[in-house]
């Protein structure tokens, strides 16, 4: 981009909302994983919907690739620069309208942070059902865009179960969406769901109307050590199908409590490190029944219905990923497994990872409720993704999905076709061009993009060390061709 269009730019959303010093664009341009990074042409920051369209609509008639940008909490580059292009930074829609309790329903601007959406409704009698670790930088539109789901989405959904209607840019600037929170419409294509887990490749989310759940009465957190996964899933399907009420069941293994403790300063709860620990938490109208209590004092169980004491049990779980970033870069990879995949999957990853890289060291953990697994793998190179590779194969192999939670952004974009078939794939595509035929959107993620001089189907797209084609990929390691 030329100063002509800098200056352009800088008339539709003020001058001092584009930014191109390179010190001020860094923050925008790596992931937090800190594997992804390219630089932009510049970090644009528009203060509502009219500005966004104006903004989407000028790049799209000059050919400038758009990265729709939260809290730039993401883990597999969705959120970064494609070189040349501009980050469009959400974070100055942070308006959060007024709740309407005859609903139980609030439109929130796409860069208020969870967070904040959270201590607004502190002291009502709503709450909102998704929670991440990063809620104090994670986004809603960010939510929305990925389908985040974190610890609560066994009992209340993901994202897009908590979205009742949408307002959106598309790639021409055009403004869609519906923000009246009805509870039935059902006039043609639900629009607002095709957005919600698009990663930005189809439209740039401006607001959300958003549905609320009420505060329950009564809540308690449980840690508990297990000796094993196969103990900790029977524990789990027993407790729900005896009490019910379960909002969240995270596990992490004994040596990821020890890496948590030491990295973060916190005592571990345990006089003898457990294999596997649990982090079970109950809600409900009633307190806790005796009966429950009585069953977590008969196995290693902490419990605790203060505030205090289940948020401290609580950083155990969710201060893992910062401890493992302390002790180097990771290889995250978010999956989800069959149940009845569940209690073997831990043998198998560190089985797969020694392997392939026996000085590579695995961290596991994540919701168990789900299926979903969180994998860090450490000692590897940033750009080696060997093991990536084969641990979504081995996720593949058994049903699984190679993204649970995080979307597919960059990191796994060449290998949706493991579990994706060439038909699903070309419908993504249809969808894709349909409704943003110039793929100034988020370039290159979730739907590689064409060569330029080639047409968008039927196209050889090369991304690193693998030439994707539509109905194959083919690693360059000698000819050996792997699935897809």
């Amino acid at each position: 981009m030329n100063e002509a269009s800098i200056e352009q730019l800088k008339r539709i959303v003020g001058a001092h909302h584009v930014i191109t010093d390179p010190d001020l664009c860094s923050s925008y341009e790596t992931d937090w994983t800190g594997r992804f990074h390219a630089r932009a042409a510049a970090v644009v920051r528009p203060g509502d919907s009219g500005a966004v369209a104006a903004v989407v609509s000028w790049c799209d008639a000059h050919s400038v690739p758009v990265v729709p940008q939260g809290g730039n909490t993401g883990l597999v580059g969705g959120s970064i620069p494609t070189d040349g292009g501009i980050v469009l930074s959400l974070r100055r829609l942070d308006l959060i309208g007024d709740f309407d309790d005859s609903s139980g329903q609030v439109t929130a601007g796409a860069g208020v942070t969870l967070g904040a959406l959270q201590a607004r409704l502190t002291g009502s009698q709503w709450e909102f059902g998704v929670d991440l670790g990063s809620r104090d930088s994670a986004t809603i539109g960010g939510l929305v865009a990925t389908n985040a789901a974190g610890a609560r989405a066994g009992l209340l959904g993901s994202m897009r179960a908590q979205v009742a209607g949408l307002e959106a840019v598309l790639a021409d600037g055009r403004v869609i969406g519906q923000l009246g929170g009805l509870a039935k419409d059902n006039t043609g294509y639900d629009l607002s769901s095709l957005l919600v887990g698009s990663e930005g490749t189809l439209g740039v989310v401006t607001q959300a109307r958003l549905r609320l759940v009420r505060v329950p009465a009564h809540r308690l957190a449980s840690l508990i050590g297990m000796p094993s996964m196969e103990a900790a899933i029977s524990l789990v399907q027993r407790l729900r199908a005896r009490f019910g009420g379960i909002e969240a069941a995270d596990f992490l293994l004994g040596a990821g409590l020890e890496l948590v403790c030491e990295q973060l300063q916190l005592p571990n709860p345990f006089a003898t490190t457990p294999a596997v620990v649990l982090v079970v938490a109950f809600a409900g109208r009633e307190e806790p029944a005796a009966d429950l209590l009585d069953e977590l004092a008969e196995i290693d169980a902490l419990a605790a219905v203060d505030a205090t004491t289940r948020a401290a049990f609580w950083r155990h779980r969710e201060g893992l990923g910062e401890a493992i970033s302390r002790i180097g870069t990771p290889h995250k990879l978010d999956v989800c497994v069959p149940m009845s995949e569940l209690a073997d999957m831990p043998q198998r990853i560190a089985e797969t990872v020694a392997y392939s890289e026996p000085a590579a060291v695995v961290h596991l953990f994540g919701h168990l409720a789900e299926g979903n697994l969180h994998i860090n793998v450490t000692g590897l190179e940033p750009d080696d993704v060997r093991v990536d590779d084969e641990l979504l194969r081995l996720v593949a192999s058994v049903g699984g999905s190679i993204s649970a939670e995080h979307g597919v952004g960059r990191a796994k974009t060449v290998h949706v076709g493991l579990t994706r078939t060439p038909a699903e794939q070309a419908v993504y595509r249809a969808i894709k061009y349909a409704l943003d035929p110039g793929a100034t959107l988020n370039p290159g993620v979730l739907i590689p993009v064409p060569r330029r001089g080639h047409s968008r189907t039927g196209t050889t797209v090369r991304r690193g060390i693998y030439e994707i084609g539509d109905d194959r990929q083919r690693k360059h390691n000698g000819g050996g061709e792997s699935r897809g």
